[in-house]
């Protein structure tokens, strides 16, 4: 049987692990704290299209590409492992003022043009659908086909689909990829990435989120994922059972994970701007992930090395890459190359060098 080892244990290491095992693949998944990090640490929103900005066209094609794969890999781990991830069904984006408001008109008619639908509301319009947003909200841009699932409940169907499927978790960091004496090798490790493969062009953005939860007599949250930008800062707020998710801050730090005082007062501001009933939540949770960030905010999806794929560099869009990351992944597995992925192919960056010692160790299919 071909042994696979997958590098890092998040969302992206963890499907990938549980398909390639369904495949037929024997694979060891290697990580010291599985589903932690930046998957932990995430909002779960599924939104290519409200994201997405003109001259980024190869952004956009690639999130609707993963967001087109969502329901088919949502109802497979739900079969698996009982797992039901979605907790919203659409996204809607709000302007506090005349110039945001222009922007939404820009993003609707920029979208539109590749085909796909949103739909820009007036004040009533915002309101009707969303009576607990406040009174200064101008406009909103709607789009229905993008929905948000819960991050933890995902991680914990991935950990019963991976141990259903047979794959091997190992609680231990790999320094070293040449050490690894398997077939194939899929690095997976987020923004540790660059660590292990030197000149890989990843770097860790800090982000924070708070996790607020709803108290009796509290506003109701929304029923969609929300998005604004308040004072220049970008704002989410995404439902979840028991509350909301509000991020996220975006910093060059390193990796540095510890929550600051600033990010989580302009996190609750700018939300009270948006929601003004959000004082009354509970602040259950304030936390800090490094994302694996790249130069031009796509991922890094392509073969490093004749053993080595790697699987990172999601950005801010880990949630929303997973289904077509892991089907371009099986596809180099299997020796082909999947057309939707190939722009994320990490041979566009000059400085992804090659590993002659990784091209035989271990065994080659």
């Amino acid at each position: 049987m071909r042994t696979l080892a997958v590098v890092g244990g998040g969302a992206i290491g963890l499907s990938v692990a549980w398909r390639a095992a369904e495949a037929g693949w024997r694979v060891t998944l290697f990580d010291p704290a599985v589903g932690s990090g930046a998957s932990w640490v995430a909002g779960g929103m599924l939104a290519p299209l409200s994201e997405g900005w003109p001259g980024e066209d190869r952004v956009l094609e690639f999130g609707a590409a993963a967001l087109a794969r969502w329901p088919e890999f949502a109802e497979r781990l739900e079969s698996v492992s009982g797992a039901q991830v979605f907790v919203a069904d659409e996204t809607m984006t709000v302007a506090l003022d005349g110039a945001d408001a222009a922007d939404l008109r820009t993003v609707a008619d920029w979208v539109g043009g590749h085909g796909h639908q949103l739909r820009v509301l007036d004040r009533a319009g915002v309101r009707a659908l969303e009576p607990a947003l406040a009174r200064t909200v101008r406009a909103g841009l709607l789009a229905s086909a993008e929905p948000a699932i819960d991050n933890r409940r995902l991680l914990d169907g991935l950990r019963d689909a991976v141990t259903a499927a047979g794959v091997e978790l190992r609680a231990e960091e790999i320094a070293d990829l040449d050490a690894l004496a398997f077939d194939q090798i899929v690095l997976a490790a987020g923004a540790a990435s660059a660590r292990l493969w030197p000149g890989l062009p990843v770097r860790p953005v800090k982000g924070e989120i708070l996790r607020l939860r709803h108290r009796p007599g509290a506003a109701p949250a929304p029923q969609r994922v929300i998005r604004a930008r308040v004072h220049g800062r970008p704002v989410y707020l995404v439902p979840r059972r028991d509350g909301i998710v509000v991020g996220a801050t975006q910093y060059e730090a390193g990796f540095d994970t510890a929550v600051t005082v600033a990010g989580v007062r302009d996190l609750i501001a700018d939300a009270e701007a948006v929601l003004p009933g959000i004082g009354e939540y509970e602040l259950a949770e304030a936390a800090a992930g490094s994302r694996p960030g790249s130069p031009d905010n796509l991922p890094l999806i392509g073969r490093l090395a004749e053993r080595v794929i790697a699987a990172t560099g999601h950005g801010r869009n880990g949630m929303l890459t997973v289904p077509l990351t892991v089907d371009a992944v099986l596809a180099l597995l299997d020796g082909t190359m999947l057309a939707e992925a190939r722009a994320a192919d990490p041979q566009r960056f000059s400085t992804a060098p090659g590993a002659s010692s990784l091209s035989t160790a271990g065994g080659v299919r």
